[in-house]
This record gives C-alpha cells, sequence and structure tokens, in this order.
C-alpha cells in the first residue's frame, strides 16, 4: 500500500549546518524497528546525515547522486575554458561561441521535464544511470567536431545529460528526512555543480599535459575531451550496479511485492502545473541557477579578453565562480532550515529573496568592474549569492507537492536552463555588448525576476509580508491532492504522514502536536 513505512517516493528538500559533517533531525520520532546504519523515521528516510560516511543505502545515494551530476557539470562546459583555441581551430564567430553557450544548457530543458515523470514513474536509478551513459557517446563526438554547426550541435547533445540534477534532487528526498533534507539537496546538488568549477581547472590542465606531450593546439584540445567521455560510462555504471531508488529497494521490485502502488502520472502532472506555485519557482531558478550556468560559460572568456590574461589564468579565476558551490550551495540550505525553525516557511523565503537579490546586485557590479582585483571580489560575492539561492530555492520546492514532487522539480531545473539559454540569448550573442555589459543587464534581470517570491503563500504557513489562513493546517493542503475515491483506498496516507513531519515550517512556538482533521 502507497504510504506504508519507507514507500515514500516523494520526501522534502531541507538543510542542515553544512560544517558539521554529521547533522541529525531531532523533532522527528526515530523508527527503532528499521535496521539501517543511520536512524529512520517511519518512512525510513534518514534522520542523520553523516557526510564522510557511506552507509547503504542513504549515504551511499548521496555520494552516487552528487559523482554522476558532478561528472555531467564537468563535461557540459569543458568546452567553455578551451574556447579560445577552440574558436580559432574552428573559426568561431562571438555569434557561434554565444549559440553554443545556449544549446549546451537549453537541450536540458526538455530532458529535465522528461527526468522528473521518470524518477516518478521509474525511479531516480534508472533516469540518472541511464542518461549518463547515453550521453557518453555525444562527449567522445566534441574530439571530432570540424565545423561551426558540428560544435553547436554536440554541445547542445551533451547538455542534455544535465537532468541528472533532477534525479539527484528526487533521490535524496526519497532518502533523507524533511528537517535535513535541505542541507542534504543543497550539498549534492552544490558539489555536483561544482564541477563548472572543476572543469575550468580540469580541462586547460589536461589540454596542457597533452601538448606537452608532443601533440599540437589543436588536436591537444580534441583528445581532452576522451577524459569526460570516460567518466560518464564509469559513473553510469556505478548509479545502476551501487544505486537504490528508495531505502527498502528499488521501485520495481517494491511495486510487484505490492508495497509501492503505481501512481497515473496523468494525475501527478495535474497537481504539478495546477499550483501556481511551481511556476513561480520556474522563474526564480531561471534566475539563480540560470545565471550560474550562463556565466559558466562566459566567465573565463569575459577574464581573458577584459583583462588580457593568460589562458589557465583565467581559467584559473574563473574555476573559482563554480567552486563555491562546494560551500555556498549548502549554506543557501542550511540558512533555509535555520531560518524555518525560527520563523517557519516565511523564513524560507525571505532567505531566498535576500540571496539571490544580493547575487543580482553584485552581478550588476562585476559587469562594471574595471580593475581585476575589484571584477574577482565582486564575481565571489555574486557567486555566492546566486549559488546560496539555488539551496534555499530546494529548500521550499519539496513543500509545493508532495504528489507531484518528480515533476515539479524536473519543472524547476527546466526553468534553470530556460532562463540560462534565454539570457545567454538576449545578452551574450550579440556583438554589439561586450561580455561586461551583458553581465550587468543579467543582474538587472536577477533582481526584477526574484520580486515574486512575495506572491508564494502557503495557507498552512503565510508568506513573506502576510500571516497563514485562518484554520487551515498541513493535512488539509496536502490531502487535497487526492480525490475522495483515492482517499478511500488510503493512497492518501503518505501525504498524512509528510504533513505530519512538516510542522516544523511553522516556526518558533507554533510547532505543536495536534491530531489530523477528522476525514483526513
Amino acid at each position: 500500500m502507497e504510504g506504508s513505512p519507507g514507500t515514500s517516493m516523494h520526501g522534502v528538500t531541507g538543510r542542515e549546518p553544512v560544517l558539521a559533517f554529521s547533522v541529525a533531525s531531532p523533532m522527528v520520532p526515530t523508527d527503532k524497528t528499521a535496521h539501517f546504519d543511520l536512524p529512520v523515521d517511519s518512512e525510513h528516510k534518514a534522520k542523520k546525515f553523516k557526510l564522510f560516511s557511506f552507509a547503504n543505502p542513504h549515504m551511499r545515494t548521496f555520494h552516487l547522486s552528487w559523482i554522476s551530476f558532478f561528472t555531467c557539470f564537468v563535461s557540459t562546459f569543458a568546452a567553455a575554458p578551451l574556447v579560445p583555441i577552440i574558436r580559432d581551430n574552428l573559426n568561431l564567430t562571438k555569434g557561434d561561441i554565444g549559440n553554443a553557450g545556449v544549446a549546451s544548457v537549453s537541450g536540458s530543458i526538455f530532458s529535465r521535464l522528461v527526468m522528473g515523470a521518470v524518477c516518478d514513474l521509474l525511479g531516480p536509478r534508472y533516469g540518472c544511470a541511464f542518461l549518463v551513459m547515453m550521453t557518453a557517446p555525444t562527449v567522445f563526438c566534441m574530439s571530432f567536431v570540424s565545423s561551426a554547426g558540428g560544435y553547436v550541435a554536440v554541445r547542445f547533445m551533451i547538455g542534455f545529460s544535465l537532468a541528472t540534477f533532477v534525479s539527484c534532487q528526487y533521490w535524496m528526498s526519497t532518502m533523507f528526512n524533511s528537517q535535513i533534507i535541505g542541507l542534504v539537496n543543497g550539498t549534492a546538488a552544490g558539489w555536483g555543480n561544482m564541477g563548472g568549477g572543476a572543469t575550468q581547472l580540469l580541462m586547460p590542465l589536461l589540454f596542457e599535459i597533452i601538448k606537452s606531450a608532443g601533440a599540437t593546439p589543436f588536436t591537444a584540445w580534441r583528445i581532452a575531451f576522451f577524459i569526460p567521455g570516460w567518466l560518464h560510462i564509469i559513473m553510469g555504471l556505478l548509479v545502476l550496479t551501487l544505486g537504490q531508488d528508495l531505502p527498502d529497494g528499488n521501485l520495481s521490485t517494491l511495486q510487484k511485492k505490492g508495497e509501492v502502488a503505481k501512481d497515473k502520472f496523468g494525475k501527478v502532472l495535474w497537481y504539478a502545473v495546477t499550483n501556481y506555485r511551481t511556476w513561480i519557482f520556474v522563474l526564480l531558478y531561471g534566475y539563480s541557477m540560470g545565471v550560474e550556468l550562463s556565466t559558466d560559460n562566459v566567465i573565463a572568456e569575459y577574464f581573458y579578453d577584459r583583462f588580457d590574461l593568460k589562458l589557465h589564468t583565467a581559467g584559473v579565476i574563473a574555476a573559482t565562480f563554480g567552486m563555491a558551490n562546494l560551500v555556498a550551495r549548502p549554506f543557501g540550505g542550511f540558512a533555509s532550515d535555520y531560518m524555518a525553525r525560527h520563523f517557519g516557511m516565511r523564513g524560507r523565503l525571505w532567505t531566498l529573496w535576500t540571496l539571490q537579490t544580493m547575487g543580482g546586485v553584485f552581478c550588476i557590479l562585476l559587469g562594471r568592474a574595471t580593475s581585476l582585483p575589484v571584477a574577482i571580489t565582486f564575481m565571489i560575492i555574486f557567486s555566492i549569492g546566486a549559488q546560496a539561492a539555488c539551496g534555499a530555492t530546494f529548500g521550499v520546492v519539496p513543500f509545493i507537492s508532495r504528489r507531484s514532487l518528480g515533476i515539479i522539480s524536473g519543472l524547476t531545473g527546466a526553468g534553470g536552463n530556460f532562463g540560462s539559454g534565454l539570457t545567454q540569448l538576449l545578452f551574450f550573442t550579440n556583438a554589439k555588448h561586450s561580455t561586461g555589459t551583458g553581465l550587468s543587464y543579467m543582474g538587472i534581470m536577477i533582481v526584477a525576476c526574484t520580486l515574486p517570491v512575495a506572491a508564494i503563500h502557503f495557507p498552512q504557513w503565510g508568506s513573506m509580508f502576510f500571516p497563514p489562513s485562518k484554520g487551515v493546517v498541513e493535512e488539509h493542503y496536502y490531502i487535497k491532492e487526492y480525490t475522495e475515491e483515492e482517499r478511500e483506498k488510503n493512497m492518501h496516507l503518505g501525504n498524512i504522514k509528510f504533513a505530519e513531519n512538516s510542522r516544523s515550517e511553522r516556526g518558533g512556538n507554533r510547532v505543536v502536536s495536534e491530531a489530523t482533521p477528522p476525514h483526513a
């Protein structure tokens, strides 16, 4: 039966102290009858996050998830730090480079939407493993590109792999309790996003090593792409063989045993697209994660051209932007969780608005910087704001809907890629605008598109400026996702458990134990 212990596919996303390395959820009762390496709740989701543990299945899943996402980030942006070499080899224009940047993040708009449905219906293990391995050939194809059109097309196809973000966030939500899932999601996604910074170091280093071995520059960059290609194959096999969909086993096995009911795609999709909060977060993520993706594509070229730096030096500076994900995104999740403990969901919303707006302001300043030290300083603060906002975003997203978490995560993730593609098309493909001017315009866009946070209202918790609606509790909100007929079949029981665990979103002294409303 759906809703029995350990069978929930639609967990929540929260976050907790990133430097504590071992974080526990104190407010949720422990299921002492379950046999896991970590303490778990009634759904067998881990109540404790031990960063350096490989406890099966919770922490093993965490590490498989972020490393696979990291690998896809490396390959998607592997071309960016080598653009000064590639553009000479393929005779690329500024328009070609800009179009390739747009293409690299546009492919996963569709794939992220599909991945959300795959996670809901087939499980995150298959979704992650198959996508990583299916995109490996496209990474190898970069070594054989001979024209601008081919370059754009291959970067488009490699970008499909970024849909592993959706499986990453969804997977964490099936494994960790809502009280700590913010930090877990923030760390998994943040460390995965770190691949965008790591590739700024890795690819120039591989290029130099291969060139020093005797290869010409135009051959060295091509050989370098074989490394991320093989990483795709290796990670796909590891996820497939070592991963597990849910705490109690793989989804297909549990469905055959009758422990997990099969949901209907139409129902899952309906509750995702008819919730207005979904679309606000699509926009918000478009100008947090979206601008991060855009910046990954242009930042090395910006420092290389504007300050007349060496390729390796520009790559090292650019790498700090992506590498900030090591702590910035987990910090956003932690800040969201911390504010929620004191101020509830309203604290999460204020945290999101503050971090994302700060990122936008410093993005504007980065584009106007005239000295290298000032530009680096503005870039780092911009990076922290944008990436922490990503973490804070997925501190709220899991509370929008329990039943449709996969689809909503997919839509939100796709919004990030759509925002990136649109931003690059508007500000970084036109030869009339310098990259610096484009960055400033992008910052203005961030500030403006963050304002709709104020319109997000949860009737049981309130919004930035308004208190919760009178008489509405968590159970009222979450059982509305099921019809009377579905409730008679007890399909809503998992939502009731989730509602009880989410009372912490009331904040402060409002977190009290109440009986489940009648007819819930």
